[in-house]
């Protein structure tokens, strides 16, 4: 629960008045909406009226494309309402509008190589990349995948591909084979685009023979195109020898259908088979300009800079900041190479205005002693996002007392399922530490306990309640939508369950607890996993942790996982201490009946902690996709401690 010492942030009158989400209000009232006095009231409007609301985004925002005469149709059918039916625009030309010489894209890597294009360049280079991907046959409806580092060749190809009416897939390079199949083969692209290489942590990578497997095991791919300065296999085409025939020009973008499917996103995997999720464009676009333009405050001119890879969510959430007319700064690298302060590095070189960080990477600056405030110029941060799971109290005030005072820290949470964020913050409230400042706009977010009804206060399953605009289109090859209605619908009929063990405030903050399938349910009560390691993430012994529910033959039992910092060892006093540290910091009942030490934790290739893994293999379960895990070889470990604990069982 939140500790509730007063806000850490407030935004002073000049940053309030500046706000685009301030100069949002004032439109709706002069259309006519009563008076909205602040983001609670704009927040009850934006649900309360959403057609208003929505064809106010569209036109606050210049949505280039017509809009049509309807908002929504069938609002009261979730899933089934359709948004903006009449409409029809197209994508990259919505991010493709600024065509001058301000900067675009500003590519660096671990070895400090820096690749900067303009607007007009970035134009320039996806009108190439379209007309060759057209040559090659590439129509609407037609799928693109990439297994691409964080390059400016990943944003033109997506571009490219967008603006064809086609769909863009990606997987992050770091992928094994088999993970990328799992995701490709469902799809069925007709174009392959890899890269060389990629380096991470001062090594080299080479993807020319895993790529190589990749499409050779995918029979629908009909061209393969490799990006990089490395010699190209013999059935494959560089990307510069396959755009080169094609001469820049102005580009006739055709326009789509609103739901004209735009992106497959993949869901991480660990419960299965990765989940092949459909986004159409317009829920896309309108979605992420509602986020970027008036939750993070993201004005043309700004620079984004968020730490990701390419087959994350986050990646193409990032790139809509080029339809505010703002610039990517892309690092391609590892984000403690060569030392802690390598983002921070770059954040103050390029005049980063929106810096994306992660739990982990704030409790690793924490524990490095870094003072970026002191060493680097950050003047021109306004926000700091901290996101993939929850941030905890002492990671708010970590960011304020040593990276910047003065400065928007937003923990948005929501990602591939809806495409943005559901929880999020604002720019002109207040900011209290361990807490997610909002509600986001139009969304009718709530909480629910096992019955379906609201609970304020208390902890439950987070849910929206209404339809919204970026919900997926449909899960490819799911021609019936079961496996859609399934994931989405199944628990609470036609309110969408986001997976999520949450609580809202009484000030309309909210706490996220940690996944739903990952919370502990041990003696009747469900404890959210975030907690526990939030309260032990700055006891200087432990590095990583992960807690589970195990099936003891004596009843379920909480086991706790820790990763010791250094050469340390599990003694019967540092076992005390956490435990102490569990039983004062939040109650006795998050103290752990068990705690075992581990050489590693098991994350997803995002970083997530993945407890459903750690679960199946102390449970004796199989673990699904193992693929989608950065570290498998960790659970090895694991299974050797179940077999400990049968052989104590037996004894």
């Amino acid at each position: 629960m939140t500790i509730d010492d007063g806000p850490i942030w407030r935004p002073d009158a000049s940053r309030i008045a500046k706000a685009e989400i301030t100069a949002f209000i004032a439109r709706l009232e002069r259309e006519g909406a009563a008076a909205l006095p602040g983001y609670a009231a704009l927040y009850d409007y934006s649900v309360a009226e959403p057609e208003r609301f929505w064809r106010a985004v569209w036109n606050h925002f210049g949505v280039r494309g017509d809009p049509g005469d309807i908002v929504v149709r069938d609002f009261d059918r979730m899933p089934g309402a359709t948004w903006f039916p009449q409409a029809r625009l197209n994508l990259a030309e919505n991010m493709l509008w600024r065509r001058d010489d301000g900067e675009a894209l500003v590519v660096v890597n671990e070895a400090g190589v820096t690749r900067r294009l303009s607007f007009a360049q970035l134009y320039a280079e996806v009108s190439r990349g379209m007309k060759a991907l057209l040559a090659a046959g590439v129509r609407p409806g037609d799928r693109v995948a990439g297994v691409l580092p964080n390059r400016a060749e990943a944003v033109i190809a997506m571009l490219a591909t967008t603006a064809l009416g086609a769909l863009w897939c990606a997987c992050s390079p770091e992928f094994g084979v088999s993970a990328i199949l799992d995701r490709l083969a469902q799809v069925a692209p007709r174009v392959l685009i890899g890269a060389d290489g990629y380096r991470y942590d001062g090594s080299w990578f080479d993807l020319r023979t895993k790529l190589a497997d990749v499409a050779d095991n995918l029979p629908s791919v009909e061209t393969r195109i490799i990006a990089g300065n490395a010699a190209a296999p013999g059935n494959w085409t560089r990307w510069e020898t396959f755009i080169e025939p094609h001469a820049a020009g102005e580009i006739s973008f055709q326009r789509f259908a609103f739901n004209h499917p735009a992106f497959i996103l993949f869901s991480s995997g660990t419960t299965g088979l990765p989940k092949a999720i459909v986004h159409g464009a317009g829920g896309a676009l309108i979605q992420n300009l509602k986020d970027l333009g008036l939750q993070f405050d993201v004005q043309p001119d700004d620079r984004l800079f968020w730490w990701t890879t390419t087959g994350w969510v986050v990646w193409t959430l990032l790139t809509f900041a080029l339809a505010r007319g703002a610039a990517l700064v892309l690092y391609d690298g590892a984000p403690l190479h060569p030392g802690p302060t390598r983002l921070f590095d770059i954040a103050a070189a390029e005049r980063v205005t929106f810096l994306r960080l992660t739990p982990p990477l704030i409790e690793t600056f924490s524990k490095e002693g870094i003072e970026p405030a002191k060493t680097h110029d950050l003047s021109a941060l306004r926000c700091i996002s901290s996101g993939g799971s929850p941030l905890g109290h002492e990671g708010y005030r970590f960011v304020y007392s040593h990276i910047k005072s003065d400065v928007q820290l937003a923990s948005p949470s929501g990602g591939t399922d809806p495409l943005g964020a559901l929880v999020t913050g604002n720019p002109i409230e207040p900011i209290w530490p361990g807490e997610i400042q909002c509600r986001g706009l139009g969304l009718a977010v709530e909480i629910f306990d096992d019955d379906g009804h609201p609970l304020t206060g208390k902890p439950g399953e987070l849910v929206v309640t209404k339809p919204f605009p970026s919900m997926p289109v449909a899960f490819w090859n799911d021609p019936g939508g079961e496996r859609f209605n399934e994931a989405y619908f199944s628990t609470y009929p036609a309110v969408w369950r986001q997976g999520d063990w949450a609580m809202i405030n009484a000030r309309g903050g909210v706490v996220i607890f940690g996944r739903s399938d990952a919370t502990l349910n041990v003696r009747g009560i469900r404890i959210g996993t975030s907690e526990i390691y939030r309260a032990l993430q700055h006891l200087p012994e432990i590095a990583d942790c992960v807690a589970v529910e195990h099936n003891a033959a004596s009843g379920d039992e909480i086991i706790l996982f820790v990763k010791l910092t250094e050469d340390l060892n599990l003694d019967d006093g540092l076992a005390a201490r956490i435990r102490s540290r569990l039983r004062e910091g939040i109650s006795p009942r998050h103290v752990p009946d068990r705690i075992f030490q581990i050489p590693d934790v098991p994350r997803t290739v995002t970083g997530k902690v993945s407890e459903l893994a750690v679960r199946a293999a102390i449970n004796g379960d199989a673990v699904a996709n193992v693929g989608a895990l950065a570290n498998p070889d960790c659970l090895a470990c694991f299974v050797s401690i179940r077999r400990e604990l049968l052989g104590k069982a037996d004894n």
